[in-house]
């Protein structure tokens, strides 16, 4: 996947999608559209359309994020040390795109590993299962239970 240029993204992502994806902006709790959503399929980044998350990795942690027990691909992501705010975290980007995504954090579902992937919802695109063939998602439907 290519990622878009500055301008490009500015043109094809909304306000709230730049600033979270490109600006590391978190936006609000509870307010995204993937939180309390359970469909099968993958999700993608927004800006990139490189695979990041399987349907059958999230779960409801009530933190107010879509929350993942881990990425599509061991490569998919990169981990950075996230300062801000007083604390210090683990912020999750797109490996190719280089979107921030979220953080991921250790407390997590043990059976699945113990990491929970917090992350924004306006940083994704959802892809139904049905129609990951026709957008050039099949490879990855063997992982969609």
């Amino acid at each position: 996947m290519t990622k878009p240029t500055q301008e490009e993204l500015k043109q094809k992502l909304t306000p709230e999608e730049y600033a979270v994806t490109q600006q590391a902006a978190t936006e609000p709790a509870f307010s995204g559209k993937y939180d309390d959503f359970f469909e099968r399929g993958i999700y993608v980044d927004i800006a990139s359309g490189e695979p990041l998350f399987v349907s059958d990795d999230k779960f409801n942690s009530g933190c107010g994020w879509p929350s993942f027990s881990k990425p599509i691909e061991k490569d998919a992501l990169v981990n950075k040390t996230d300062t801000s705010f007083g604390t210090i975290r683990t912020e999750v980007r797109s490996a190719d795109g280089n979107s921030h995504l979220g953080h991921v954090f250790a407390d997590g579902p043990a059976d699945k590993g113990g990491l929970r992937y917090c992350i924004n919802s306006a940083a994704l695109k959802f892809i139904p299962y049905d129609e990951m063939d026709d957008k050039g998602y099949g490879e990855y439907k063997k992982l969609v239970k």
